[in-house]
């Protein structure tokens, strides 16, 4: 027993410890680095992980560029932040489309199909973000232009709720999370999941820092084969991974377990980016005029890291 206590401790003590953020600390996408700590994936590997939460991707891109964060767990739309400058590069594709993202409208709500709702409000977190390009690419899918709905911007997940609520506006785009939560309790109804709307998008990607790529290029590779592992488990281990991921965001077993099923499909199980979901993505950046032009898609990531098949 001495021995193998000393073998642990000594395992620890060589382990590389690696700085992990994500883009919202109460996100089940983002829990598979607490689900591979926690049941020693990671630590199979070599790593030993410190995870943080930041409120969105902008904060999380700070965070890197001010060598606080070693691995970012972001969104796709973030991309945009390499192609100005920001001193990071994507590492994995970790999710496509965007499942995570429902249109609700109340239980006693007029509106029965997304056509009801031209021309109404639509409550969305803010200007650029992915739930804004989510409405403009259904408004233009119905063929309606970019201003089919007033779209208003309202910021976190509660807020939209309780703006839907008071009927100050007719629908919202929420987490999925929030939208179970919300038909539960039966104040609502889902109108519309956006996987349809978007198939080839990306709607997580992880980052590395350029410190990071050029000191500890093998922690990535390692890191890269822990999060595929995990995924993995999770995908075989449902009662264990909800139990964990319930620590990590804070939500009840019944909600995480309706999560978990609505969400396990859009995660990727290699890492390598689609050139058609990069194509929309590079689009978007334009249509949300996040950015001036498309940007070479080539120069923000690399598959560098991936583990080999």
């Amino acid at each position: 027993m001495r021995i193998a206590i000393e073998l642990q401790l000594e395992k620890a003590c060589t382990a590389v410890f690696l700085r992990i953020g994500n883009a919202g600390r109460e996100s089940f996408s983002f829990t598979p680095a607490n689900i591979g700590q926690e049941v020693g994936i990671y630590a199979k590997h070599g790593l030993n992980l410190e995870i943080a939460g930041f409120g969105g991707d902008a904060k999380l891109q700070q965070a890197m560029a001010a060598d606080a964060v070693d691995i970012g767990l972001g969104s796709g739309p973030g991309m945009a932040f390499i192609a100005k400058g920001s001193p990071v590069k994507g590492i994995a594709a970790m999710a496509g489309p965007p499942l995570l993202f429902a249109l609700v409208v109340r239980a006693d709500g007029s509106a029965k199909s997304i056509g009801d709702l031209k021309g109404h409000k639509v409550a969305i977190s803010t200007g650029g973000s992915a739930t804004n390009w989510l409405m403009n690419e259904v408004s233009r899918q119905q063929g309606w232009g970019y201003d089919g709905f007033l779209q208003v911007p309202i910021g976190e997940n509660g807020a939209r709720i309780a703006a839907l609520k008071s009927g100050a506006v007719d629908a919202c785009v929420v987490e999925i999370g929030s939208a179970l939560n919300f038909v539960d309790r039966g104040d609502g109804r889902i109108l519309m999941r956006f996987g349809e709307v978007a198939k080839d998008f990306l709607m997580h990607v992880i980052f590395a820092t350029d410190k990071v790529i050029a000191q500890k290029p093998d922690a990535l590779r390692s890191f890269l084969k822990g999060w595929f592992e995990t995924i993995a488990f999770m995908r075989k281990n449902k009662a264990k991974s909800v139990a964990i991921a319930m620590q990590a965001t804070g939500t009840d077993e019944k909600t995480t377990s309706g999560i978990y099923d609505e969400l396990m499909p859009m995660f990727t199980d290699d890492g390598h980016f689609d050139p058609k979901a990069l194509a929309v993505l590079s689009r978007s950046f334009v249509e949300m005029k996040t950015l001036p032009s498309e940007p070479d898609m080539s120069k923000l990531y690399t598959e560098a890291f991936l583990p080999k098949k």
